[in-house]
């Protein structure tokens, strides 16, 4: 009888899991995984740190959401003193739309150049190269415009 208890709590432990998960609300999950947004003058000063998100591979990254269109063409700066800086813009679906480590000056800040090629919400993720490191950051977005 022990026995049998013990496997009926172990088949129904992953179930029981999985539907708690998945009933969490939209506002549970924005509180979970909320990119801060990035509008007005898309410049912000602001630190990476050990209560960011995890990578996976070593390292935190700390995302932020923007609102691009399709025909945009944009830079990212990154610029740190305290990490070296590695940048990414992600799509609406996730993916990697662009990366850079290391600047065009030999720094080991970043400058990303993207052209949008779809209109939607893209993710700004800030991180350390190889996770290694934390510190305070500058990230300026800018659009590009055409020389009249």
């Amino acid at each position: 009888m022990k026995l049998s208890r013990k496997i009926l709590r172990r088949v129904l432990f992953l179930p029981t899991i999985l539907l708690t998960l998945g009933g969490l609300s939209a506002s549970a999950w924005a509180q979970i995984y909320n990119p801060i947004e990035l509008s007005g003058g898309r410049e912000i000063n602001d630190t990476l740190s050990e209560n960011d998100i995890p990578t996976g591979v070593g390292g935190f990254a700390r995302d932020y959401s923007v609102e691009l269109f399709e025909g945009d063409q944009i830079t990212i700066d990154l610029i740190s003193e305290e990490f070296d800086a590695l940048v990414s813009l992600l799509g609406d679906d996730g993916t990697t739309v662009s990366e850079n480590d290391d600047g065009p000056d030999g720094s080991t800040n970043s400058l990303l150049f993207a052209r949008i090629s779809k209109s939607g919400q893209y993710t700004v993720r800030v991180r350390a190269y190889a996770g290694q490191g934390t510190g305070a950051f500058y990230l300026k977005l800018a659009r590009l415009r055409e020389i009249e």
